[in-house]
């Protein structure tokens, strides 16, 4: 498969050499790698470089969205697969939410809720939050999502490049889901496991990040 993957990291120097390799171990071995290097303050490109990877590195913390939308212009693959730099996605997955694109499918995510979630995994606030905008997003857009604030995915580039991203931050993962529901892209689920970041601590800011998505979804309710 024509693959390329894309981490987003920001101050992960600990653990992104291991991601990259453990990645490298599942995908074919033209698979393009990409890390975004989004402001460290540490090695987290020296050590990503020295596994292989291509860099992309922002001078200054940009934040998540943009990330992830520098990463996804750079990707030179038909497909283009997600997975975040904190060490919680288990690559070992990566085979799951690729399956489903050799069958049609232009947006695969990696279902926490779907798979197995270990302890610590995620904080009460950041479940609760996740699901009342998983459920708000069912409600409004009529459809049958169970994690639509999950980081792992897989997406088919050309289908996703027509569209137009603006998000900065972790809303990046509604507006490409909204947008995906909203032009009729062939949307799939599939189970994957969860961990414990094994080292740091999240930069989300879990209420303001709440605010902005449910403002973000009123916009695309309303905006054709």
């Amino acid at each position: 498969m024509n693959l390329s993957v894309v981490i987003p990291a920001y101050n992960e120097e600990r653990v992104i050499g291991e991601i990259v390799d453990r990645v490298r171990k599942v995908v074919d071995s033209d698979a393009e790698v990409i890390v975004v290097d989004d402001g460290s303050k540490d090695n987290t490109a020296k050590r990503a470089a020295e596994k292989g990877a291509k860099i992309i590195q922002h001078t200054t913390n940009q934040g998540k969205g943009v990330s992830i939308r520098d990463g996804f212009a750079s990707a030179n693959a038909d497909f283009v697969l997600f997975i975040d730099g904190d060490g919680q996605d288990d690559p070992a997955d990566i085979p799951r939410l690729l399956q489903p694109m050799t069958q049609g499918a232009d947006f695969v995510i990696g279902s926490r809720w779907l798979g197995v979630l270990r302890d610590g995994a995620i904080s009460e606030t950041n479940f609760l939050v996740s699901d009342i905008i998983t459920r708000l997003i069912n409600l409004l857009y009529n459809s049958n999502i169970t994690d639509s604030q999950a980081g792992f995915r897989c997406v088919r580039k050309r289908k996703l490049e027509k569209l137009k991203f603006s998000a900065r931050g972790y809303d990046i993962e509604t507006e490409m889901l909204l947008k995906a529901i909203k032009h009729k892209l062939r949307i799939v689920e599939v189970p994957v496991t969860r961990s414990k970041r094994p080292y740091g601590t999240t930069h989300m800011k879990r209420y303001r990040l709440g605010v902005k998505i449910l403002l973000l979804m009123l916009k695309e309710v309303f905006t054709s």
